[in-house]
């Protein structure tokens, strides 16, 4: 019987598992993130050594599949670094498959980060459409955007959830996505706040996404629907998301939720 350290953190409800001394893996991460017969979380990732950042890390989705991104659990993992002593500095950088990601902790303990400059072009997203801000998707009005993992936006008056519930799983791996896609259903308020709810790609409905709520945020604004900083309600809680037309930046709590010992045969 193999016994693994973690700690559970959660930022707005999205739950992760991360590992002290083990490297994450997809199997671990299905078997651990498992709710009934594991410990139960969104993803699994590990802090990796890196020779051109401060720090990198290895993420899975639930499901076992290799993760790009993630917005609230960069804010976790960014936290649990500072926490542990891995970085020495409250800004740093952290290499991803998306690229470099630059974290800093703030006096009141939320995190905000430097998400990077979405990505807008259909081949890079990746889309197959030529009018990634404007096409139709199961009979919705649809905007793509890449945060670093792919994002189909829909902006709607209905019940955002429901319409999450009911057409997210159809949407997730729909052709005109061929690395399959998280899907965003939004409900504007005004020009400076608006609820997101989401069916996210290797996961399903999660009470929260970080580069969703930056997706939808960057393509209210091209919709001139948004001002440049907007407060995000999603199911977990509320993001902070500003966009002047360079980098977007996401700021937001991340929080330990207990620490254990994963048994595994």
């Amino acid at each position: 019987m193999k016994e693994i350290k973690f700690e559970k953190w959660q930022g707005l409800g999205n739950d992760f598992i991360i590992l002290n001394d083990e490297k994450a893996t997809s199997e671990l991460a299905k078997l651990m993130c498992d709710r009934n017969f594991g410990v139960g979380a969104d993803g699994l990732f590990s802090p990796v050594k890196t020779d051109d950042t401060d720090i990198g890390w290895d993420f899975y989705n639930s499901d076992g599949s290799i993760a790009q991104m993630c917005g609230n659990g960069i804010r976790c993992f960014a936290k649990y670094a500072y926490t542990h002593k891995l970085v020495n500095k409250n800004k740093f950088s952290v290499k991803t498959l998306a690229g470099t990601i630059i974290p800093e902790i703030l006096s009141d303990g939320r995190v905000r980060v430097d998400m990077g400059k979405p990505i807008l072009e259909a081949q890079k997203i990746p889309v197959n459409t030529q009018t990634p801000q404007d096409f139709i998707i199961e009979g919705f009005s649809a905007s793509a955007i890449s945060m670093g993992n792919p994002h189909c936006i829909i902006f709607t008056e209905h019940d955002s959830a429901a319409l999450a519930r009911e057409y997210g799983p159809k949407i997730e791996p729909h052709k005109l996505f061929p690395q399959k896609t998280n899907v965003e259903f939004v409900k504007i308020k005004n020009r400076a706040r608006m609820q997101l709810d989401v069916y996210e790609r290797g996961c399903g409905i999660t009470l929260a996404c970080g580069t969703g709520a930056c997706a939808a945020t960057v393509a209210g604004i091209l919709k001139d629907l948004l001002d440049d900083t907007v407060t995000v309600e999603l199911p977990g809680g509320e993001l902070t998301i500003e966009y002047k037309g360079e980098n977007v930046y996401m700021t937001g709590p991340a929080k330990k939720v207990f620490e254990g010992t994963y048994f595994q045969k």
